[in-house]
């Protein structure tokens, strides 16, 4: 198969073309440090392999949409990290520019080509149903309030746009995705390992979280399975609370949980984004689970062993 990615050279997407590149399917990468249109290959990935094409997410089409032309799928996980600095107008304003302005982008693209792709998987986040408490929250809920819930609502409607009947659309909504290497967890371990770890708030807020392994694994099936339309919930079907969580990682890395986090230091320190994090959602993935998707890592402990190990 020939799969373009957007965004496939962060924490999620770079893992991702490199399974798919290891199975032998041809792999396109789009990528901003190239010129519109430029392709290199990525030596050491084989052939067909991965190759990177340049593009200028602007809400437009260019020179490289021809990748999509024939493609088996397109998965796009184009966006600046919701978590890598205080929510600024300035910032706010970037972090919805690089969502929707690339999924406009491919949507655009798509729309034009003459042979358009079979499937088309577009990101969004479990922020989509806003502060809900432990409210349990599937594919049917709907949208919620704050800045979170409606830029993932804009981008969504991004997305839907692609309106070709050769073209299924499934958009992921993906919770915190948790692997040793980087993204979250890779934050959450520091303060553990100096013996200050723990809870956050009251510690009564729900984490939605999904290994990395099964997120992987999930985005594959949902471009495998002809009948995934529409939204799906990438988190495990087993939430914990932020407290369970301070102690499942606690005993993951054999240290206790002694200094939770006040509500209003971390409002200090990461600003607006603090309200999301200690309010916290209870997300099931209730579409994955009836049409048979099996979860490799459905609770948190299983989880942490997978990544840390017994």
């Amino acid at each position: 198969m020939r799969i373009v990615i957007s965004g496939g050279t962060g924490f999620l997407g770079s893992p991702l073309a490199e399974m798919y590149a290891e199975e032998g399917h041809d792999v396109r990468v789009l990528t901003r440090s190239l010129m519109s249109g430029d392709f290199r290959h990525d030596p050491g990935t084989g052939a067909p392999g991965v190759t990177r094409v340049g593009w200028v997410p602007d809400g437009k089409s260019g020179p490289w949409a021809t990748v999509l032309d024939g493609a088996d799928a397109v998965i796009n996980l184009a966006g600046e990290s919701i978590d890598a600095g205080r929510w600024t107008p300035q910032r706010k304003a970037r972090l919805r520019d690089s969502r929707l302005l690339a999924t406009r982008s491919l949507a655009t693209a798509i729309l034009a080509v003459k042979a358009p792709p079979r499937v088309f998987v577009s990101s969004s986040a479990v922020g989509f149903y806003g502060p809900a408490g432990d409210q349990p929250l599937t594919e049917a809920s709907p949208a919620g309030r704050g800045f979170l819930a409606g830029l993932c609502e804009d981008w969504e409607k991004e997305a839907q746009c692609v309106t070709r009947a050769e073209t299924r659309l499934a958009i992921v909504r993906s919770g915190i995705v948790l692997e040793r290497s980087g993204g979250a967890l890779a934050r959450m371990i520091t303060p553990f390992r100096w013996f200050v770890g723990g809870r956050i708030g009251s510690g009564r807020q729900y984490f939605s979280w999904i290994h990395r392994l099964d997120w992987m694994e999930l985005v594959r099936w949902m471009v495998q399975q002809q009948e995934v339309r529409g939204a799906i919930n990438a988190t495990a079907p087993e939430p914990v609370t932020n407290k369970e969580l301070a102690r499942a990682l606690g005993r993951a890395l054999h240290r206790p949980r002694l200094v939770p986090a006040p509500t209003f230091a971390l409002k200090l320190i990461v600003g607006e984004m603090a309200d999301s994090i200690v309010t916290g959602q209870r997300v099931i993935p209730a579409r994955a689970q009836a049409l048979g998707y099996h979860f490799r890592y459905p609770d948190i402990d299983q989880a942490f062993r997978g990544i840390f190990g017994d």
